[in-house]
C-alpha cells in the first residue's frame, strides 16, 4: 500500500516510525513546513510535499492525519471524498462530523479515529479482569492523567504549538483521550458533573485542570482528574469491586489485583518496549493500534472506534464542559 502522512509534526513521524516498523508499504508526507518536510526526508528517506494537491495524485491508498485537531475535517473529508481510507489522531472538534460519518459509509472506507489508549497493554488487562468478573461488581473509580505542558515537547516552545490555544487546548484534548479507553471499559457515560480552570502560571490561555465525575451505564461511579501541571508525569488508576481492586501505575508497566476472597495481591506485569528519545510513552501501544487499522483496511477485521464511537466521546467531553460552566450536574442520552 501507498501511506500519505498529512502532517510531519511530532505523531507524523511517529507514524512513520509505525508503518516502517510494520513494513506497511510505501510512506509519502505533505507538510507545509519546510522544517519539517526536511526533518522527515532526512530521516526517514521519504518523499514529501508542501502541496496537498501534488501530494494527493501520487494516488495513496491510505491517508494518516496527523495535523492539529482544528485543521483534521478538510483532509478527512478530502480522503472520504476520494475514496480513500484514512487513520486521524484524536480530536476535540466535532465540525462536519455527521457528514463524514454519512459520507464514508456511503464510500465503504475505513475511517477510523485514533484510540490509542486501547492498545495500552494494562488497559487491556483491566478490561479482561472486569469482563471476567475478577473483582465482582465494578463499583467506582478514580483516575488522574497528568503531565507538566512544559515537558511534552521539551524541543519546542509549548506556547507556539496547538495546545496552547483555548480550542485545542493541552487538558482538553486528553479529557476525550481518556474517555475513549474508560467506557470502552466501563460502557457510556450516562451523567456528568465537572469543574475546570486554569490554575497554574502557564503562559497560555487554557484550563489547565479538569475536574470530572462519571456515572456510567452498569450505575457505576467514577473520578476522572486530567490536568498539564503535574510535575512528573502520571496516570493512576484504582478500581473498586464487590470482591476486590484492581489498580495501576503507568510507570510500574503492570496491574495489581487483590482479590477479597484470599487477601492476597497479584502483579501482574505487562513490560513496554522503550520510549523514543525525547517522549515519555512507549511506541508499543502506537505500533498496535497501526497495526489494527491496516487489518481493519485489510479486511481481515472491523475497526473497533467507529466515527460515531468519537462522536459519543466528544458529546462527552462538551457535556463535561457545560457542567462546569453552568454548575450542574448533565445527563447525556
Amino acid at each position: 500500500m501507498r501511506f500519505l502522512i498529512v502532517g510531519l509534526g511530532s505523531m507524523g513521524k511517529r507514524r512513520i516510525r509505525n508503518l516502517r516498523f510494520l513494513k506497511a508499504g510505501t510512506i509519502i508526507g505533505f507538510d507545509p513546513r519546510e522544517d519539517r518536510r526536511s526533518e522527515s526526508v532526512s530521516k526517514y528517506e521519504i518523499e514529501a510535499f508542501s502541496d496537498f494537491e501534488k501530494a494527493m495524485a501520487q494516488d495513496p491508498d491510505v491517508l494518516i492525519i496527523s495535523t492539529p485537531p482544528d485543521m483534521h475535517h478538510p483532509y478527512m473529508k478530502a480522503a472520504a471524498t476520494a475514496g480513500k481510507h484514512f487513520f486521524c489522531e484524536a480530536s476535540v472538534v466535532d465540525d462536519g462530523l455527521d457528514e463524514l460519518i454519512e459520507l464514508a459509509g456511503r464510500k465503504n472506507i475505513v475511517a477510523a479515529p485514533s484510540s490509542t489508549m486501547r492498545f495500552n497493554p494494562s488497559i487491556r488487562r483491566i478490561r479482561e479482569f472486569v469482563t471476567a468478573g475478577s473483582i465482582g461488581k465494578p463499583l467506582v473509580l478514580t483516575y488522574h492523567s497528568g503531565q507538566y505542558l512544559p515537558d511534552w515537547h521539551p524541543y519546542e516552545d509549548y506556547r507556539a504549538f496547538y495546545v496552547a490555544k483555548r480550542a485545542t487546548g493541552a487538558c482538553r484534548e486528553i479529557v476525550p483521550f481518556e474517555l475513549s479507553w474508560l467506557t470502552w471499559v466501563f460502557g457510556d457515560v450516562t451523567e456528568i458533573s465537572a469543574y475546570k480552570d486554569k490554575l497554574a502560571d502557564l503562559e497560555i490561555d487554557i484550563d489547565d485542570v479538569y475536574q470530572i465525575l462519571l456515572r456510567f451505564d452498569g450505575k457505576m461511579l467514577g473520578h476522572l482528574l486530567v490536568d498539564v501541571i503535574a510535575r512528573d508525569a502520571f496516570r493512576s488508576f484504582k478500581l473498586l469491586g464487590s470482591e476486590g481492586v484492581i489498580t495501576w501505575e503507568w510507570r510500574e508497566h503492570g496491574v495489581r489485583l487483590f482479590d477479597a476472597r484470599t487477601k492476597e495481591w497479584t502483579f501482574f506485569n505487562e513490560p513496554e518496549p522503550s520510549p523514543e528519545p525525547g517522549y515519555v510513552a512507549s511506541e508499543g501501544m502506537y505500533i498496535d493500534e497501526m497495526r489494527h487499522f491496516l487489518a481493519a483496511v485489510e479486511g481481515k477485521a472491523p475497526y473497533m472506534y467507529t466515527l460515531a464511537d468519537d462522536k459519543r466521546i466528544l458529546e462527552t467531553l462538551y457535556a463535561a464542559e457545560r457542567s462546569a460552566q453552568s454548575g450542574q450536574r448533565i445527563r447525556l442520552s
